[in-house]
């Protein structure tokens, strides 16, 4: 079957960066946000079975000292890790950790969370020349700019040119 038309006339444009594009200190601005809404946050609980109430009983959540049903911290965490893929870990190379994930403020429906990385540090692999170790401080920030979680990674990352 021969291909599109448009296929042959796209370029092959690389995906992510390699370990030499992550110099300490370097700051990461992810894409455009996320809304999280209340429908999401009550499929995701019920799909992980997360059976803490206050994240799907409004008057639980009340007495917990909540205006209404937070969004589960598991859902916020996933979705801010979510958006830094593309800028960090796309480019190749096993997911090696995730280090002290703190929630810093309950997200709400109808929040919009945007997140940030900064490259803490980098290395050499000890076993493979064509790959280094990069580690990132990660935050998610909600639409006020308030720093909701934060939570450092590591990847094994492609290098460029081994």
């Amino acid at each position: 079957m021969p291909q599109p038309d448009f296929m042959t006339k796209a370029d092959d444009w690389p995906k992510g960066n390699r370990y030499e594009d992550f110099e300490p200190g370097r700051v990461f601005h992810h894409h455009w946000g996320r809304t999280i809404t209340q429908a999401e946050n009550a499929l995701f609980t019920t799909l992980t079975l997360h059976f803490n109430p206050q994240y799907f009983n409004a008057e639980f959540a009340r007495a917990m000292g909540h205006p209404e049903p937070p969004i589960n911290p598991l859902l916020v965490f996933n979705t801010v890790f979510g958006m830094s893929v593309e800028d960090l870990s796309e480019g190749g190379g096993p997911f090696l950790s995730v280090e002290e994930l703190s929630y810093r403020k309950p997200v709400y429906p109808g929040d919009t969370i945007f997140a940030r990385s900064t490259v803490v540090e980098r290395r050499l692999s000890g076993s493979n020349p064509a790959m280094g170790i990069a580690k990132w401080h990660t935050e998610g920030l909600n639409q006020h700019g308030e720093l909701v979680c934060d939570f450092k990674r590591s990847n094994l990352i492609n290098r460029r040119n081994p």
